[in-house]
């Protein structure tokens, strides 16, 4: 199983990124989905999960209305669009199917 992520990077305040995940070894299309992050001294927390149609999402209070988590399966992709960026969003963000995770890449919100 592999799953690597990418997208991350530096950006302003109010601005967008979108993550994307890219999985292999499993069959994609049978499984929900997850993407968490991990800022620095903080526990690792959910930030969005999709079931494994796409049909149902579900978001962390913290970034509704600003994240939106979608899947490709013909892709075996997950991508996760966040807009209007907080400085409090910079952290690693993971994609997961545990207990399978990727590496993490970075997402930094600053001026």
């Amino acid at each position: 199983v592999q799953l690597v992520e990418s997208g991350g990077g530096l950006v302003q305040p109010g601005g967008s990124l979108r993550l994307s995940c890219s999985a292999s070894g499993f069959t994609f299309s049978r499984y929900d989905m997850t993407w968490y992050r991990q800022a620095p001294g903080r526990e690792r927390e959910v930030v969005a999960a999709i079931s494994n149609t796409g049909r149902s999402t579900g978001y962390a209070n913290s970034v509704q209305g600003r994240f939106t988590i979608s899947r490709d399966n013909t892709e075996n992709t997950v991508y996760l669009q966040m807009t209007k960026l907080k400085p409090e969003d910079t952290a690693v963000y993971y994609c997961a199917n545990p207990p399978y995770w990727g590496r993490g890449t970075q997402v930094t919100v600053s001026s």
